[in-house]
Order: C-alpha cells, then sequence, then structure tokens
C-alpha cells in the first residue's frame, strides 16, 4: 500500500513551497495568522536569513543545524527538510522539521520541563521515610 501523500488544509507540499507567505498566512489558525500578518519581530527575521542560508547550503549538499531561542516562531513551508537547534533552557535539542510540524511552533518540539521520578529518599530526609513504601 502507496504511502499518502502531505497535505496542508488540501493544498501538497508541492504547492505549499511555492505558494507566496501572504497566502499560506490565511490557511492558519486565527492565533497564528495574526501573528504573522503583523510581521517578524527582529529576532525572527534574523532566524529567517539563517534559514535561507541553510537552504542553499542543502541544496549543495552540506548539512547545517540553525541554532535558536525563538520558540514562539510558527513553522513554515520553507523550513521543511533542515535541522533546526531550539533552546531548552540547558541546551539545544536538534530537531529535523517535517512537513507534518507546519503550522506548529518551535517549541512544542523542544519540551523545557522533565518528567519527575521519585525514587530512594534523598540526603537530609528523616529515618522515618526510609520506611515509606514506594507505590
Amino acid at each position: 500500500m502507496a504511502k499518502k501523500e502531505f497535505t496542508y488544509r488540501g493544498y501538497p507540499m508541492k504547492e505549499l513551497e511555492k505558494m507566496a507567505i501572504d497566502k499560506f498566512i490565511t490557511l492558519l489558525p486565527s492565533r497564528k495568522r495574526r501573528t504573522l500578518k503583523r510581521d517578524f519581530p527582529e529576532r525572527q527575521k534574523k532566524l529567517m536569513t539563517r534559514i535561507k542560508e541553510a537552504k542553499k547550503a542543502l541544496k549543495d549538499g552540506k548539512e547545517m543545524i540553525v541554532k535558536t531561542h525563538s520558540r514562539d516562531m510558527i513553522i513554515l513551508p520553507e523550513m521543511v527538510g533542515l535541522k533546526i537547534g531550539i533552546h531548552q533552557g540547558n541546551g539545544f535539542k536538534t530537531i529535523k522539521i517535517l512537513p507534518e510540524m507546519i503550522g506548529h511552533y518551535l517549541g512544542e518540539f523542544a519540551l523545557t520541563r522533565r518528567l519527575v521520578k521519585h525514587s530512594a529518599p534523598g540526603v537530609g530526609a528523616t529515618k522515618s521515610s526510609l520506611y515509606v513504601p514506594l507505590r
């Protein structure tokens, strides 16, 4: 069985890449549409220039990771195929942008909070807490 081709709101990936940003904005949900209509802040403009450089390098056969602190950047069709390092507080998490990520924020893919796993009582715990069952 053949894998189904990716579409975003009825548009295939090839059309999305060729589409002007103004037309693409109309496909997004209201919050993201409003954000992009107000133009990019300076830090996101800088990120977009680095993404264009990385796209050019990818065509030349070089793999380039673009690092950013801009977690509120909306993933656009021109970012697909690139590796982006998203800051998550203590370092960067490298993510390969897939077509399914279009329209999401970068921060959604680099979580900043870890799952808490409790084990034995820590340093400074009382003697009675040793006997508390773990389950």
